[in-house]
Protein backbone atom coordinates (compact mmCIF):
# COMPACT_ATOMS: atom_id res chain seq x y z
CA UNK A 1 0.00 0.00 0.00
CA UNK A 2 0.87 3.49 -0.74
CA UNK A 3 2.79 5.10 2.93
CA UNK A 4 3.37 8.69 3.32
CA UNK A 5 7.41 9.14 4.34
CA UNK A 6 9.17 12.10 5.75
CA UNK A 7 10.47 15.01 4.04
CA UNK A 8 12.15 18.26 4.74
CA UNK A 9 10.83 19.95 6.79
CA UNK A 10 8.11 22.57 5.95
CA UNK A 11 8.02 20.59 2.47
CA UNK A 12 4.70 18.79 1.25
CA UNK A 13 5.44 14.91 2.66
CA UNK A 14 6.88 12.85 -0.52
CA UNK A 15 4.71 9.68 -1.42
CA UNK A 16 5.86 6.13 -1.82
CA UNK A 17 3.67 4.97 -4.37
CA UNK A 18 6.04 1.10 -4.84
CA UNK A 19 6.53 0.29 -8.10
CA UNK A 20 5.28 2.87 -9.97
CA UNK A 21 4.58 2.87 -13.73
CA UNK A 22 5.60 6.34 -14.62
CA UNK A 23 8.33 8.63 -12.60
CA UNK A 24 8.64 12.36 -13.41
CA UNK A 25 12.11 13.65 -12.20
CA UNK A 26 13.01 17.20 -11.94
CA UNK A 27 11.37 17.94 -15.25
CA UNK A 28 11.13 21.34 -16.36
CA UNK A 29 9.93 22.27 -19.53
CA UNK A 30 9.76 25.52 -21.75
CA UNK A 31 8.46 26.97 -24.92
CA UNK A 32 11.06 28.81 -26.01
CA UNK A 33 12.56 31.44 -23.44
CA UNK A 34 8.82 30.49 -21.46
CA UNK A 35 9.07 27.99 -18.54
CA UNK A 36 6.01 26.29 -17.86
CA UNK A 37 6.58 23.60 -15.86
CA UNK A 38 9.39 23.86 -13.11
CA UNK A 39 11.75 20.87 -11.43
CA UNK A 40 8.33 18.50 -11.09
CA UNK A 41 9.06 15.11 -9.60
CA UNK A 42 5.82 12.95 -9.17
CA UNK A 43 5.80 8.82 -9.18
CA UNK A 44 2.32 7.83 -10.90
CA UNK A 45 1.22 4.41 -9.38
CA UNK A 46 -0.01 1.55 -11.55
CA UNK A 47 -3.46 0.66 -12.35
CA UNK A 48 -4.87 3.99 -10.27
CA UNK A 49 -6.40 7.09 -11.03
CA UNK A 50 -4.30 9.82 -11.06
CA UNK A 51 -5.70 13.27 -11.16
CA UNK A 52 -3.91 16.60 -12.17
CA UNK A 53 -5.93 19.85 -10.75
CA UNK A 54 -4.85 23.82 -10.97
CA UNK A 55 -6.34 26.62 -12.32
CA UNK A 56 -6.36 27.32 -16.11
CA UNK A 57 -2.53 27.79 -17.17
CA UNK A 58 -0.88 25.81 -14.14
CA UNK A 59 0.93 23.11 -16.69
CA UNK A 60 -1.31 20.23 -16.02
CA UNK A 61 -1.93 19.31 -19.93
CA UNK A 62 1.26 20.57 -20.32
CA UNK A 63 2.90 18.15 -18.13
CA UNK A 64 0.50 15.12 -19.29
CA UNK A 65 1.06 15.42 -22.80
CA UNK A 66 4.90 15.04 -21.57
CA UNK A 67 4.55 11.74 -20.80
CA UNK A 68 3.78 10.76 -23.98
CA UNK A 69 6.11 13.26 -25.68
CA UNK A 70 2.48 15.37 -27.73
CA UNK A 71 4.59 18.49 -26.91
CA UNK A 72 7.40 17.48 -29.65
CA UNK A 73 4.79 19.04 -32.16
CA UNK A 74 5.24 22.22 -30.79
CA UNK A 75 7.61 24.46 -32.39
CA UNK A 76 10.34 25.61 -29.75
CA UNK A 77 9.30 23.34 -26.46
CA UNK A 78 13.03 22.15 -25.33
CA UNK A 79 12.96 20.45 -21.72
CA UNK A 80 15.44 18.90 -18.80
CA UNK A 81 15.00 16.33 -16.24
CA UNK A 82 13.32 13.17 -17.06
CA UNK A 83 10.52 10.96 -17.38
CA UNK A 84 10.45 6.89 -17.10
CA UNK A 85 8.03 4.21 -18.10
CA UNK A 86 8.81 1.00 -16.82
CA UNK A 87 12.30 2.35 -16.67
CA UNK A 88 11.95 3.42 -20.07
CA UNK A 89 14.04 6.95 -20.37
CA UNK A 90 10.98 8.59 -22.30
CA UNK A 91 13.13 11.65 -23.67
CA UNK A 92 15.62 9.81 -25.01
CA UNK A 93 16.55 10.56 -28.67
CA UNK A 94 16.11 7.17 -29.97
CA UNK A 95 12.70 6.44 -28.65
CA UNK A 96 10.18 5.42 -30.97
CA UNK A 97 7.92 8.18 -30.68
CA UNK A 98 5.22 6.05 -32.55
CA UNK A 99 5.69 3.23 -30.70
CA UNK A 100 5.49 4.99 -26.91
CA UNK A 101 1.87 6.92 -28.07
CA UNK A 102 0.87 3.09 -28.29
CA UNK A 103 1.93 2.40 -24.94
CA UNK A 104 1.11 5.61 -23.83
CA UNK A 105 -2.99 6.30 -25.27
CA UNK A 106 -4.55 9.97 -25.24
CA UNK A 107 -7.56 10.69 -24.82
CA UNK A 108 -8.22 14.65 -25.53
CA UNK A 109 -10.54 17.09 -24.08
CA UNK A 110 -13.00 17.13 -27.29
CA UNK A 111 -14.62 14.36 -29.04
CA UNK A 112 -12.26 13.80 -32.16
CA UNK A 113 -13.68 10.59 -34.21
CA UNK A 114 -11.94 10.16 -37.66
CA UNK A 115 -14.34 10.79 -40.34
CA UNK A 116 -14.91 6.81 -40.83
CA UNK A 117 -17.04 4.52 -39.81
CA UNK A 118 -17.09 3.32 -36.11
CA UNK A 119 -14.94 -0.22 -36.96
CA UNK A 120 -12.31 1.64 -38.74
CA UNK A 121 -12.72 3.83 -35.76
CA UNK A 122 -11.56 1.25 -33.64
CA UNK A 123 -8.84 -0.71 -35.56
CA UNK A 124 -7.37 2.66 -36.67
CA UNK A 125 -4.18 1.69 -34.92
CA UNK A 126 -3.91 -2.35 -35.36
CA UNK A 127 -3.95 -1.42 -39.47
CA UNK A 128 -1.06 1.35 -39.18
CA UNK A 129 0.90 -1.82 -37.28
CA UNK A 130 -0.04 -4.09 -40.38
CA UNK A 131 -2.92 -5.90 -38.75
CA UNK A 132 -5.07 -7.50 -41.26
CA UNK A 133 -6.17 -10.58 -39.87
CA UNK A 134 -10.06 -9.81 -40.08
CA UNK A 135 -10.70 -12.26 -37.08
CA UNK A 136 -8.03 -10.35 -34.79
CA UNK A 137 -9.68 -7.16 -35.94
CA UNK A 138 -13.28 -8.31 -35.10
CA UNK A 139 -12.43 -9.32 -31.98
CA UNK A 140 -10.71 -6.39 -30.93
CA UNK A 141 -13.84 -3.99 -32.51
CA UNK A 142 -15.85 -5.81 -29.84
CA UNK A 143 -13.54 -6.48 -26.64
CA UNK A 144 -12.50 -2.54 -26.99
CA UNK A 145 -16.31 -1.49 -27.12
CA UNK A 146 -17.59 -3.54 -24.77
CA UNK A 147 -14.55 -2.32 -22.15
CA UNK A 148 -15.67 1.56 -23.47
CA UNK A 149 -19.01 0.55 -22.50
CA UNK A 150 -20.40 1.27 -26.00
CA UNK A 151 -20.89 -2.17 -27.74
CA UNK A 152 -24.61 -2.41 -27.19
CA UNK A 153 -25.36 0.76 -28.64
CA UNK A 154 -23.29 0.72 -31.55
CA UNK A 155 -22.97 -3.46 -32.53
CA UNK A 156 -25.30 -2.83 -35.05
CA UNK A 157 -24.03 0.41 -36.72
CA UNK A 158 -20.24 -0.45 -36.88
CA UNK A 159 -20.74 0.02 -40.58
CA UNK A 160 -21.83 3.49 -40.04
CA UNK A 161 -19.76 7.00 -39.96
CA UNK A 162 -18.61 7.64 -36.44
CA UNK A 163 -19.62 11.36 -36.53
CA UNK A 164 -23.20 10.42 -35.95
CA UNK A 165 -22.77 9.56 -32.64
CA UNK A 166 -23.49 11.54 -30.08
CA UNK A 167 -20.93 13.62 -28.00
CA UNK A 168 -20.85 10.78 -25.28
CA UNK A 169 -20.52 7.81 -27.75
CA UNK A 170 -17.60 10.03 -29.77
CA UNK A 171 -15.54 10.64 -26.54
CA UNK A 172 -16.45 6.31 -25.44
CA UNK A 173 -15.47 5.77 -28.95
CA UNK A 174 -12.18 7.33 -28.74
CA UNK A 175 -11.54 5.75 -25.61
CA UNK A 176 -12.22 2.17 -27.37
CA UNK A 177 -9.69 2.93 -29.60
CA UNK A 178 -6.82 4.26 -27.48
CA UNK A 179 -7.57 1.00 -25.39
CA UNK A 180 -7.61 -1.25 -28.79
CA UNK A 181 -3.86 -1.43 -28.98
CA UNK A 182 -3.49 -2.36 -25.11
CA UNK A 183 -1.64 0.69 -23.99
CA UNK A 184 -0.13 0.50 -20.58
CA UNK A 185 -1.47 3.77 -19.66
CA UNK A 186 -4.37 5.89 -20.65
CA UNK A 187 -4.23 10.04 -20.79
CA UNK A 188 -7.13 11.86 -20.89
CA UNK A 189 -7.36 15.55 -21.31
CA UNK A 190 -10.43 16.66 -19.29
CA UNK A 191 -12.27 14.17 -21.26
CA UNK A 192 -16.00 15.17 -19.80
CA UNK A 193 -15.29 18.80 -20.08
CA UNK A 194 -17.58 19.08 -23.63
CA UNK A 195 -20.21 16.99 -22.31
CA UNK A 196 -23.61 17.14 -20.20
CA UNK A 197 -24.16 15.76 -16.66
CA UNK A 198 -25.37 12.02 -18.30
CA UNK A 199 -22.44 11.70 -20.20
CA UNK A 200 -20.10 13.04 -17.98
CA UNK A 201 -21.17 10.30 -15.67
CA UNK A 202 -21.17 7.48 -18.14
CA UNK A 203 -17.28 8.64 -18.36
CA UNK A 204 -16.62 8.61 -14.50
CA UNK A 205 -18.09 5.20 -14.12
CA UNK A 206 -15.81 4.17 -17.23
CA UNK A 207 -13.02 5.15 -15.72
CA UNK A 208 -13.23 3.61 -12.52
CA UNK A 209 -13.75 0.35 -14.68
CA UNK A 210 -10.77 1.26 -17.31
CA UNK A 211 -8.59 0.99 -13.69
CA UNK A 212 -8.80 -2.55 -13.30
CA UNK A 213 -6.47 -3.18 -16.51
CA UNK A 214 -5.05 0.22 -17.14
CA UNK A 215 -3.69 3.14 -15.41
CA UNK A 216 -5.44 6.16 -15.95
CA UNK A 217 -4.15 9.83 -15.69
CA UNK A 218 -6.65 12.53 -15.68
CA UNK A 219 -6.23 16.70 -16.25
CA UNK A 220 -9.61 17.62 -14.47
CA UNK A 221 -10.44 21.47 -13.71
CA UNK A 222 -13.75 19.91 -11.90
CA UNK A 223 -12.32 19.56 -8.44
CA UNK A 224 -15.79 17.47 -7.21
CA UNK A 225 -14.65 14.62 -10.21
CA UNK A 226 -11.08 14.28 -9.41
CA UNK A 227 -12.49 13.69 -5.85
CA UNK A 228 -15.11 11.23 -7.29
CA UNK A 229 -13.10 9.27 -9.52
CA UNK A 230 -9.45 9.70 -8.63
CA UNK A 231 -7.13 8.00 -5.90
CA UNK A 232 -4.45 10.67 -6.06
CA UNK A 233 -4.45 14.19 -6.67
CA UNK A 234 -1.49 16.43 -8.26
CA UNK A 235 -2.03 19.70 -7.64
CA UNK A 236 0.06 22.00 -9.87
CA UNK A 237 0.12 26.04 -9.43
CA UNK A 238 2.20 28.68 -12.02
CA UNK A 239 4.24 25.22 -13.42
CA UNK A 240 5.01 23.63 -10.22
CA UNK A 241 4.00 20.75 -8.06
CA UNK A 242 2.81 21.90 -4.78
CA UNK A 243 1.70 19.19 -3.48
CA UNK A 244 1.02 15.25 -4.16
CA UNK A 245 -1.44 12.92 -2.19
CA UNK A 246 -3.87 10.22 -1.60
CA UNK A 247 -7.07 12.06 -3.02
CA UNK A 248 -8.73 12.04 0.14
CA UNK A 249 -5.78 13.28 2.07
CA UNK A 250 -5.16 16.56 -0.10
CA UNK A 251 -8.98 16.81 -0.41
CA UNK A 252 -9.42 16.80 3.53
CA UNK A 253 -5.75 17.80 5.39
CA UNK A 254 -3.88 19.20 2.35
CA UNK A 255 -0.26 19.87 3.77
CA UNK A 256 0.25 22.90 1.36
CA UNK A 257 -1.99 26.37 2.58
CA UNK A 258 -1.90 26.81 -1.43
CA UNK A 259 -3.32 23.73 -1.96
CA UNK A 260 -5.87 24.59 0.84
CA UNK A 261 -6.33 28.02 -0.52
CA UNK A 262 -7.51 26.43 -4.04
CA UNK A 263 -9.50 23.45 -2.95
CA UNK A 264 -11.05 25.96 -0.59
CA UNK A 265 -12.23 28.66 -3.57
CA UNK A 266 -9.86 31.11 -2.79
CA UNK A 267 -8.02 31.46 -6.02
CA UNK A 268 -7.96 29.98 -9.48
Amino acid sequence: MPKITPAAPGAAPALDVGDPIVEIEEFSLFYGEAQALQHVSVAIPRKTVTAFIGPSGCGKSTLLRSINRMNDLVDNVRTEGGIRLNGMDVLAPDVDVIELRRRVGMVFQAPNPFPKTVYENVVYGLRIAGVTDKSVLDETVERSLKDAALWDEVKDRLGHSALGLSGGQMQRLCIARAIAVNPEIILMDEPASALDPIATGRIEDLIDELKQDYTVVIVTHNMQQAARISEFTAFLYLGELIEFSKTDILFTHPHEQQTQDYITGRFG
